[in-house]
């Protein structure tokens, strides 16, 4: 398949995930359910969605492809092992669809917390495409991973130290743990707040692109931002997310913790990025100016910065837009297409 072969192939699986997808759909994401309690028909369908949108449109992909040196083969020229997280649903599709595009195969190495969605989604494109099939293959459970040109393994910090050892005499991009967070000012109309809310709850705080902590002015009053989050609270009845809300809580309560608690989301003033599951970290600053140097300081261990304030050492996203990366947003700020083309 040559380049605009492969593009429009994608715009045709966007279009189909624009349009719900299908009963072979329905099926892999009640399996997909049924193995991972933390996904939900909900957070899927978001996934799926946001990918047909920001990542399958015929243009945006057109476009994106360009700014690439893309050698347009017919046929897959290398091998790319892709080890893929499982934390949110579709977690690895932005990798390996830069692998796709660039003309290479990728060889999948899934997790076991999601190993039903992207295999479909490779199945309907076979379907559609039979030459699409060369571009993708799928490891046993079990399998190694081998015979790969470069690899891109995207893990916890424990799994990166393995990935580093196992890959690092090829090429390769090993992703460690990252988090994100939000700078208030105080000055937060109640929208934004609310906004803050997506990018804390969505995907049950689970992606590297949830804020996990917020940095705060000193004297800065919670109760408007209790408020605006306490509209997420139906997270509440999700079995999982509330067996942690309810440990969390119980620790605070049994080791006299200071906290903040608005019935789904706890508070608590740490120096720490990242934080438990149902609970956000808050830390005071005095100036913006020092704030920024600490965020510098702190870059590689964040994915996303949310606010209403600019900062020199990194970029701002406004609040409620953590969950919505284009296709030039890559992970880590590390430019994979950049990393493939050139190999």
């Amino acid at each position: 398949m040559i380049l605009q072969e492969r593009l429009d192939l994608l715009a045709e699986l966007g279009h189909y995930l624009r349009n719900g997808g299908d009963e072979d759909l329905d099926t892999a994401i009640r399996l997909a359910c049924a193995e991972n309690g933390w996904f939900t028909e909900e957070s899927i369908r978001k996934s799926t969605a946001a990918i047909a949108t920001a990542f399958l449109g015929r243009e945006k992909l057109e476009a994106w492809a360009k700014q690439y040196a893309i050698t347009d083969t017919p046929f897959p020229a290398k091998t790319i092992g892709l080890v893929m997280a499982g934390n949110i649903p579709l977690v690895g599709f932005h990798d390996w669809l830069c692998v796709f595009v660039s003309g290479y195969r990728a060889k999948v190495k899934l997790s076991d917390k999601d190993k039903r969605l992207l295999p479909l989604l490779i199945k309907k494109m076979g379907g559609w495409e039979h030459e699409s099939w060369a571009y993708t293959a799928f490891l046993a459970e079990g399998e190694p991973l081998k015979d790969f040109d470069a690899v891109i393994a995207t893990g916890s910090n424990n799994s990166a130290r393995y990935f580093e050892q196992y890959f690092g005499k090829y090429p390769h991009i090993i992703r460690r743990n990252r988090n994100s967070v939000a700078v208030l000012t105080g000055l937060e109309s109640v929208a934004d707040l609310y906004a803050l809310g997506n990018d804390i709850f969505t995907y049950y705080g689970l992606g590297c692109r949830n804020v996990t902590k917020l940095y705060v002015p000193h004297g800065y009053h919670f109760d408007a931002l209790l408020e605006a989050l306490h509209e997420y609270r139906e997270i509440i009845h999700h079995h999982k997310y509330k067996n942690n809300f309810d440990y969390n809580f119980t620790l605070c309560i049994m080791n006299k913790m200071p906290h903040l608690n608005n019935g789904c989301l706890l508070l608590l003033e740490d120096p720490a990025l990242q934080a438990r599951i149902a609970t956000v970290h808050y830390e005071y600053y005095d100036e913006l100016f020092d704030l920024d140097a600490l965020l510098e300081a702190k870059a590689t261990e964040i994915q996303c910065v949310v606010g209403n304030i600019k900062l020199r050492s990194l970029p701002v996203l406004p609040f409620g837009t953590t969950q919505e990366p284009g296709l030039s947003d890559y992970a880590d700020g590390v430019d994979v297409m950049d990393f493939l083309t050139k190999l």
